[in-house]
């Protein structure tokens, strides 16, 4: 897949897959972390014929701007530039197709483009809806223990780690879940060397950083804080497919509990056999799943 060189109306520069036609309904991929564009390679290869498909290295990642600073990695700044590039190709109305950290800023790029009418669907895998998600990880053992490696990718004692080593360096030490993967050989082999380059990997470690999430040891309490409530976001009420690995060992299937009492239009398409990276591990059943949605909800 090509890449071309898009900026951004803020004057960030994202490296970006557009192939399909261009009169066509457009479909924007975000990849999560820690991959690229090509998370989607399976899937923008079976639609692109019939549909605009549109893949950028998001900020942070490979080529595109991968500024330093914390704070240029807030979830406003990275559900802007989805729509400041949708502006720069052109593209009104469009689906959002989101994977990991991709699919929570899908979450949010839904949330506001449904009030703008230009985001007219959304399908989301193994990406966890932000209300749902911070409840677990105050009351739920499994997502808890889960999730302590955001921990040691915010801890700044690991930064000497990651100017050694690279961004590998830092997975090594933090990430227990990692299962066998059917990723093929070259795929793995692009990936170890894009996590070499370290402005990457601290652009890559800063989403975590920026993250309002909060993710409290193992041995605080398994309790809602006093006071706490889920924020404050309108219900989804565009067409919207969640895509689930059920062997997901980092976000386990009860992040799916509840969805139906905050997303008024509702399917989920269950992947069983399939791990965290299921766009790439069960693309057929992924692609099979978008196509029913797809085919149901096309105006």
């Amino acid at each position: 897949m090509e890449l071309q060189r898009v900026k951004l109306a803020s004057g960030i520069e994202l490296d970006c897959v557009d192939e399909g036609p261009r009169d066509r309904p457009a479909l924007i991929f975000l990849h999560g972390f820690p991959e690229s564009h090509r998370t989607w390679r399976h899937q923008i290869a079976h639609f692109s014929d019939r549909y605009r498909c549109i893949a950028p290295d998001q900020r942070g990642y490979r080529g595109s701007s991968k500024p330093q600073e914390v704070d240029a990695y807030t979830p406003d700044k990275l559900i802007g530039d989805i729509f400041q590039l949708a502006d720069a190709l052109g593209v009104g109305e469009f689906t959002i197709v989101g994977h990991d950290w991709g699919g929570a800023i899908a979450w949010g790029i839904a949330l506001g483009g449904q009030m703008n009418g230009r985001v007219t669907r959304a399908v989301i895998a193994n990406a966890p809806h932000p209300g749902v998600f911070q409840k677990l990880l105050y009351t739920n053992e499994h997502q808890r223990k889960s999730s302590q490696y955001i921990r040691g990718f915010r801890d700044t004692a690991n930064d000497e780690l990651v100017r050694e080593h690279g961004l590998a360096g830092v997975l090594a030490k933090e990430v227990k879940w990692e299962r066998p993967s059917a990723m093929e050989p070259e795929e793995r082999d692009a990936l170890l060397s894009d996590w070499q380059n370290r402005g990457a990997a601290f652009g890559m470690l800063n989403w975590y950083r920026a993250s309002p999430v909060v993710v409290p040891p193992m041995d605080a309490p398994f309790e809602l804080p006093e006071g706490w409530s889920p924020p404050p976001l309108p219900n989804l009420t565009i067409p919207t497919l969640v895509v689930w690995g059920m062997d997901d060992l980092a976000l386990p299937p009860e992040n799916l509990g509840g969805l139906d009492a905050v997303v008024d239009d509702l399917t989920i398409a269950e992947i069983e056999g399939s791990g965290h990276f299921v766009p790439w591990e069960a693309p057929e059943k992924v692609c099979a799943a978008m196509d029913a949605f797809l085919k149901r909800t096309d105006i």
